[in-house]
């Protein structure tokens, strides 16, 4: 099974040499690395373009500053492989947990994973406690409108079977691809049985000192994006 793992970044020179050789020395043999660079301007496209795209299956540059959704769109749209992972270029989710975010799907038994930061043993670093109220609430909301129940609807770790994802289209340019895709894949889940799971994944969450992008903006755009995808499509 190849696995196409799809690493879209913006502004993240410190981390993206170290992401990528995490991303390099996971246990999957069979993968398809493909870089989305989101019109970095401190100095991670250059990076890219040095040394670290030879080291990689595809990097594709956006000639402007789209988003992460949009980043996301254009890895989807570019792979091949029979599943998709997102991977975040910053160090907060771990590439040697590819094997049981993968195993439902090897198991034949899912279509699509969520990995979850919250349902997890593993070590996880304190974040602030207004996030993960927020987070949860978030969660809460996209729970009563699809009907299903995870607990970690923002996870950064989706897998998806190659099909089921380059079967939806993808309108969300920023954070709201999170809402978006799960409000879509809950009305195939309704409609055609889609099975969706999840695993529990560590967690290593960084603060905005760190270079952590998300705001309280995408977090309205979130509730909108929960209410115009469950509600209004």
């Amino acid at each position: 099974m190849k696995v196409s793992i799809i690493v879209p970044c913006y502004n993240e020179s410190s981390t993206i040499e170290e992401i990528l050789s995490a991303v390099d020395h996971s246990p999957v043999h069979d993968k398809e690395v493909i870089v989305v660079d989101d019109f970095s301007t401190d100095g991670t496209r250059e990076k890219l373009q040095r040394g670290i795209a030879a080291r990689v299956d595809k990097v594709i540059y956006h000639d402007r500053n789209s988003g992460k959704g949009a980043a996301i769109r254009t890895g989807i749209a570019a792979a091949t492989g029979d599943v998709i992972i997102i991977q975040d270029a910053d160090l907060e989710y771990d590439p040697q947990e590819y094997p049981k975010l993968l195993q439902p799907i090897v198991d034949l038994r899912a279509d699509v994973v969520y990995g979850s930061r919250f349902v997890s043993d593993g070590p996880h670093r304190v974040v602030h406690f207004w996030h993960r109220l927020g987070n949860g609430l978030l969660t809460l909301l996209s729970n009563m409108l699809t009907g299903m129940a995870l607990t970690d609807m923002e996870t950064c770790y989706k897998v998806f079977r190659r099909e089921v994802i380059q079967g939806i289209r993808i309108e969300e340019d920023r954070f709201g691809f999170e809402p978006e895709i799960t409000a879509k894949l809950s009305k195939k889940w309704k409609r055609e049985g889609l099975r969706i799971y999840e695993v529990g994944i560590s967690y290593s969450g960084r603060s905005y000192r760190e270079g952590k992008k998300i705001n309280w903006r995408d977090g309205v755009r979130t509730v909108y994006c929960i209410l115009k995808y469950n509600l209004w499509q």
